[in-house]
């Protein structure tokens, strides 16, 4: 008889192989692991830093370290002994999330109830490696999860659950949180039909198709001639290993947080005097605002981090400007 509360009973329990490498794939299989035992966990090899030279593992082979789980880190699954060695472990499912590999045909023959995959959009679209900050840079009012069957294709399975979630205001590092404990939660719901070939599964609509390339650097350049929603996007789509940039009066910074500036005081002492290209410290009221001039209006930055110092409020940083309250100019 199973015990109370448990969702597995130990006469039903399947071999369970994980594939994941990021921190949203390191929280879907720290939630999977509250009723499920993982035989094994399989990531990307770890990452070497360009200073020190120092491998750094990844979240998910941290996680499985922790736990005690058996851990692969193979270059490729295409090779003949990988796929030898994952046969071997007899896995009745392999569970994929932000793994970062394609699965090739011999790898998706093997687990008898297939392999399904956690997906940060709503598919078909954003399919690919950077759904979250696509969505937002393309202002799509929301985005969510998808569990997928895997194809040898990129994102092109079908589906047999979606959740999504309002966009808003979020960033995406909000996001990726957000996404991945929906994603964890979904897919545990999910296992018991999973793992009895029970669920009901809806082909992608081929012409509603868009895909998520790998953001670039300049996709995130901060500059006076973009419109300050599109400012905005380019802010919340970044992250700290992809930061939205801009200089102002020739010194570096990341940009953490920006809005539009709706604030109707600091607006009304810069009406009509803010220029495209110009950053000014304003003071209303007692409090600071920090206002850059856009091609269309003006943005309001909240928090920076210069180079070479921590993260502060913006206001703190053009503190030290002699010009700040007369107008510098940012690029």
């Amino acid at each position: 008889m199973c015990e109370q509360n448990k969702r597995v009973c130990a006469q039903d329990k399947k071999r369970i192989v994980f594939m994941g490498t990021p921190e949203f794939a390191a929280i879907i299989l720290e939630i999977l692991l509250e009723s499920h035992e993982i035989a094994a966990v399989y990531s990307r090899p770890d990452a070497v830093s360009k200073r020190g030279k120092v491998a750094s593992p990844s979240p998910v082979s941290q996680l499985a370290g922790e736990r005690n789980i058996p851990l692969f880190r193979p270059l490729s699954l295409r090779d003949k002994q990988v796929q030898k060695e994952l046969a071997e472990l007899k896995p009745d499912i392999i569970i994929v999330a932000a793994y970062g590999m394609l699965l090739p045909r011999e790898v998706l023959d093997i687990p008898p109830y297939g392999c399904v995959n956690v997906h940060a959009s709503l598919l078909p679209r954003w399919r690919g490696a950077a759904p979250i900050e696509r969505a937002i840079l393309a202002g799509d009012e929301r985005t969510g999860v998808s569990i997928m069957q895997m194809e040898e294709g990129l994102d092109t399975g079908p589906y047999c659950a979606l959740e999504f979630t309002e966009i808003a205001q979020k960033s995406a590092p909000e996001l990726h949180a957000e996404l991945a404990q929906m994603g964890g939660r979904l897919l545990l719901d999910l296992m018991p039909t999973l793992l009895n070939a029970k669920a009901q599964w809806t082909a992608q609509d081929e012409a509603e198709v868009s895909y998520a390339h790998k953001i670039e650097k300049s996709e995130l350049r901060l500059s006076p001639d973009l419109s300050a929603t599109d400012f905005v996007r380019r802010v919340r789509a970044s992250s700290e290993s992809a930061p939205a940039r801009l200089n102002i009066d020739g010194r570096g910074a990341a940009v953490l947080k920006a809005e539009l500036a709706t604030d109707i005081a600091a607006r009304a002492v810069c009406s009509g005097e803010l220029k495209q290209g110009e950053v000014r410290l304003v003071k209303y009221q007692g409090k600071r605002h920090v206002l850059a001039g856009c091609a269309d209006t003006s943005v309001e930055l909240f928090m920076l981090k210069p180079d070479g110092k921590k993260a502060m409020p913006a206001s703190d940083w053009l503190n030290g400007f002699s010009a700040a309250s007369e107008g510098l100019t940012w690029d």
